[in-house]
């Protein structure tokens, strides 16, 4: 089986830049490349079909990482479950819900982390090698830093994997944040013996600057470490379209002219925050997020987004003072959207009475009252609902994806909106990713905010920027060098 391992220094060092750049580059040379990440803890996620892997066509879905979703759009091949096989999406600082081959599989919490995830690691690997079964190379991403040696004895994500398949490491490192040739040398001093010979070498990522200062640097590191530099990426400030978490939200923020506010609520459980991405894309809306009462105050739109603990973020949003911000926003007239979780706290009562949003949460709740600006009721149920969905609203074809356990029911004569439900200027929603639709998007801004659908094309835009991440991988790393590491994996691997 032939494959490569991008690890990082620590998390955001470029990880998942680097993938996807390496998935475009070998597509690009006519290998069939898959991405794939063993464990991917994130609240931003996408549904996929499985027809491609079960060849039935009976709509059956699954749940995968925003991230390997994109990727595999850079790789040029159907999502599927197997390219993220756990997904672990944090509920509270210790507990989180396990997705597992795209389905609920419970909850793992700190106290049992080592001893909660075995299985977990048997299935990751196993949807490693059926996918090494089916692909030229896999190109897998790590999680966090393979040098976090209080972990290794659990670890599948990291040198865990690369032991498994044999897979030859490449270390990504921030220079942007400092201090990278001490990280990258010291993650490969804290790694064992049987790991150290997996690492092959490394990658410096957003660099900015003169190339001649850095190059005795990475001389220095090439001879200490006796592994070679595969390259440098620069500094480049418009990558952050389908970004996998929320590290950098402040990407968002439009060139100078924008006139026009969208302020979009960062609650502290967001989710799928990229349904907001197309709007950032539109040349006269600044989108910010917003934490306070004065940032939503002067917002020509406000949107509540998603979130993984509905009723939790609710007490938030009230303790900062921003439900009565949002409410004097509505009474002004101006537009307001609410996306899955946040349309349900648009609503009347909001129901769990099963815990399945707040387990473990201390103080949780078993029933709240919404903001009471849509006639919805909504109710958590055991049962996770993801759906493809397809339709129309505001006199044009729409489509997005459903991830919840939330079930909404309206009052009689509530008009419906995508899901959701509409009343004069609150709309609210359970699709995400429906204002990635041009026509949808174009009709909904000019319904809220009387403005012309402009001609940005979100779909041509994300292939815009794999493309540039692509162009970039080509241009600075070395690439068939990076090829040829991956086709001689497997001698290592621990069976």
């Amino acid at each position: 089986m032939s494959g490569l391992l991008v690890a990082g220094t620590t998390s955001d060092a470029g990880k998942s830049v680097v993938t996807t750049g390496l998935c475009r580059a070998f597509a690009r040379r006519g290998v069939k490349v898959a991405p794939y990440k063993a464990q991917n803890m994130s609240n931003n996620s996408m549904v996929v079909s499985t027809s491609s892997t079960t060849g039935v066509e009976d709509g059956t879905t699954a749940e995968i990482g925003r991230a390997q979703w994109v990727q595999a759009l850079a790789a040029r091949v159907t999502p599927e479950p197997a390219m993220n096989p756990v997904l672990l999406k944090p509920g509270s600082d210790r507990r989180s819900h396990v997705v597992l081959m795209g389905h609920p599989a419970g909850e793992v919490s700190s106290h049992d982390w080592e001893a909660g995830r075995r299985h977990l690691a048997t299935a990751a690997h196993a949807a490693y090698d059926d996918l090494a079964s089916r692909f030229e190379v896999i190109v897998a991403e790590g999680a966090g830093s393979p040098a976090e040696i209080n972990l290794r004895a659990g670890d599948y994500v990291n040198m865990g994997l690369a032991r498994h398949a044999g897979l030859p490491t490449v270390v990504v490192g921030d220079i942007d944040r400092g201090g990278v040739f001490a990280a990258m040398y010291g993650t490969l001093a804290l790694l064992e013996p049987e790991d150290q010979a997996l690492i092959r070498g490394f990658v410096v990522n957003k660099f900015r600057g003169d190339a001649g200062l850095l190059k005795p640097g990475l001389d220095s590191l090439e001879s200490l470490t006796q592994r070679r530099v595969f390259g440098v990426l620069p500094w480049e400030p418009s990558l952050w379209l389908d970004s996998e978490d929320a590290l950098d939200l402040e990407g968002r923020r439009a060139a100078a002219g924008a006139t026009r506010k969208v302020a979009v609520v960062r609650l502290p459980r967001i989710s799928n925050f990229t349904d907001v991405d197309a709007l950032g894309l539109e040349p006269d809306l600044d989108v910010v997020f917003a934490s306070s009462p004065a940032d939503v105050a002067d917002a020509d739109l406000v949107v509540l987004p998603g979130t993984r603990s509905t009723i939790s973020d609710l007490a938030w949003l009230r303790s900062r003072g921003l439900d009565v911000a949002i409410l004097e926003h509505v009474r002004r007239g101006r537009p307001l959207l609410g996306i899955c979780g946040g349309f349900q706290m648009l609503g009347g009562v909001i129901a769990d009475p099963h815990g399945i949003e707040q387990s473990g949460v201390e103080g949780s709740v078993a029933e709240v009252e919404g903001l009471g600006l849509l006639d919805v009721r909504t109710d958590f149920v055991p049962a996770k609902n993801l759906r493809l969905p397809t339709g129309s609203a505001l006199g044009v074809e729409a489509s997005g994806y459903e991830i919840h356990h939330g079930r909404i029911t309206r009052g009689d004569g509530v008009e419906e909106f995508l899901g959701g439900a509409r009343v004069g200027n609150v709309f609210g929603t359970m699709w995400h990713g429906s204002l990635e639709g041009d026509a949808l998007r174009g009709a909904f801004l000019a319904a809220t905010l009387g403005r012309e659908p402009s001609d940005v094309s979100f779909p041509a835009a994300r292939e815009r920027r794999l493309d540039l991440i692509g162009d970039l991988v080509e241009e600075h790393l070395d690439v068939d060098a990076l090829l040829d590491l991956a086709r001689e994996a497997g001698e290592g691997a621990v069976r």
